[in-house]
């Protein structure tokens, strides 16, 4: 069976990355761009880094910012008829997975216009044509948007996130600014680093993980250990390893998928608005325990690649216990709470329904029951 990469044709990362994007919009002869970015990054002026640098080139753009931190079919919908209305040929979406994920939906509902209701685009739709061309540029370091060929929509009204695959969303540029970065409170450093360690751990062990993956998501395990804690505190080198980590696992996870945890995160996210990245490392312990004995050796090198020593002289059962160690250590050194007060008992069940529906669930390497799911939300209860 052929394993399919699915990449950026271009990306920049580093300090003053963003300095290219003028020279992207020009080289590609872009007229005008439609940026996507979420209100709280206008309000600050997080997105101003970037206009006003098409400012100061004369290229046109209209912003649009109906955009929340779970992006839903309204904002979508609302987008679709904004970017039709601006004329612009291009979209630079700034922010995190929430713009991101908005600015692909729009683009592939734009191009291929019988997919206009986004539910359509649930799972792996059969569009036809490449999305608006997108130039990604990411405030946080966990969803690696910028890098997959994914997004994640939630419908209000079922009360639940439904997630699109399709490698014609993909960014046709990556930019990758520590800088852009800067202005996240630790809370969000937090809870978007663990979600960066989740698509590491959960694309190195899912069922499609191969050789060039591992190599991704061990890479972005290994830094993501060393610097998120120092992300958090705002150090300067500390963003850079995680804008360069968080790529890095989407690299991998991208091209072979997630699992359990992410099926239940999302739904977490879906029913209570839980933050993602906060329902994801919650969950990374608990999901670990229950995946541990279809991993084979690969906690070993988890453990390995979040520094603990001596993993090469332990039994299975103590590298196993380590790398879960290791996760728990590391989520509480951020700041991450464990439990989650807002799940109700009354809801497990359809919890659980919804996560074995949902399309990160197939690639976990072991299979859940309803009731094995309902057991492990009643552990952040």
């Amino acid at each position: 069976m052929a394993n399919r990469i699915s990449l950026n044709p271009t990306s920049y990362h580093g300090k003053g990355a963003i300095q290219e994007i003028v020279t992207e919009i020009q080289a590609h002869g872009f007229t005008k761009a439609f940026v996507a970015s979420d209100p709280d990054l206008v309000k600050f002026g997080v997105t101003a880094k970037v206009t006003d640098l098409l400012d100061g080139a004369k290229i046109p753009y209209e912003l649009y910012s109906n955009i929340k931190p779970n992006p839903t079919i309204e904002n979508v919908s609302t987008g679709v008829k904004a970017f039709k209305q601006s004329g612009a040929d291009c979209i630079i979406a700034i922010g995190g997975g929430s713009s991101m994920d908005t600015s692909k939906a729009i683009g592939i509902i734009i191009a291929n216009p019988e997919f206009e209701d986004v539910r359509s685009l649930e799972g792996t739709a059969p569009t036809k044509n490449p999305c608006v061309p997108i130039i990604a540029v990411p405030t946080t370091a966990g969803t690696a948007a910028e890098v997959t060929i994914n997004y994640v929509i939630t419908d209000v009204e079922k009360e639940r996130k439904f997630v699109c695959v399709d490698p014609h969303d993909m960014p046709i540029i990556a930019v990758v600014d520590p800088d852009m970065m800067s202005s996240m409170p630790k809370g969000l450093t937090a809870a978007t680093g663990m979600d960066a360690l989740t698509h590491a751990i959960e694309g190195y062990t899912t069922k499609g993980a191969w050789k060039m993956t591992d190599m991704f998501h061990l890479e972005a395990i290994r830094l993501i250990s060393e610097n998120l804690r120092a992300a958090v505190n705002n150090d300067p080198k500390g963003r850079e390893g995680m804008a360069l980590g968080q790529y890095i696992a989407g690299m991998g996870f991208s091209n072979v998928g997630l699992g359990i945890d992410h099926s239940m995160a999302h739904t977490l996210s879906a029913h209570y608005d839980t933050p993602h990245g906060v329902a994801c490392a919650s969950l990374l312990p608990i999901s670990m325990e229950f995946n541990r004995d279809y991993t084979g050796e690969k906690y070993r090198e988890i453990a390995r690649a979040m520094g603990v020593e001596g993993v090469d002289d332990m039994s299975q059962e103590e590298y196993r216990d380590a790398a879960i160690h290791a996760v728990k250590q590391l989520s509480k050194d951020v700041g991450i709470n464990p439990k989650n007060d807002r799940i109700k008992e009354e809801d497990l069940e359809q919890l659980a329904i919804d996560a074995l529906n949902d399309a990160c669930y197939p690639g976990n390497p072991r299979e859940a029951t309803k009731e094995q799911v309902i057991d492990m939300f009643k552990q952040l209860m």
